[in-house]
């Protein structure tokens, strides 16, 4: 099976919609632009859509609605978890102090800065 993301104007992810194998195929073998204009003839030929990856083979990670496409870098990006966090070079967001690591469970208290100890 083969997933396709719904992209909005501004790269953010709509919907992800699963299409079999057999309808991407171009010669034998599995191809992005057959499985776009599937989607096309499917659910509008006005709409965009990029494959995505269950696996996270490629395109950094699985598309979720909120997610956005990074069509420069060819990545999708979680949405950010809270305004104070960085992307960092892997696409990844990162908070301002790391989570420590004594085996303890923390949730991120964004008011403090700082990671509390969940009790």
């Amino acid at each position: 099976m083969a997933h396709f993301a719904e992209l909005d104007e501004y790269n953010k992810v709509l919907r992800v919609i699963v299409v079999t194998n057999s309808d991407i195929l171009k010669d034998g073998v599995e191809d992005e632009a057959t499985g776009i204009a599937f989607c096309k003839r499917l659910l509008g030929e006005n709409t965009r859509w990029v494959q995505t990856s269950y696996n996270n083979n490629f395109r950094k990670q699985y598309a979720g609605i909120g997610y956005t496409y990074d069509a420069v870098n060819d990545v999708f990006i979680a949405p950010q978890p809270y305004a104070s966090w960085a992307l960092d070079e892997s696409f990844d967001w990162q908070p301002p102090v790391p989570m420590p690591t004594d085996g303890k469970i923390y949730v991120w208290n964004e008011a403090e800065q700082q990671w509390d100890e969940e009790e």
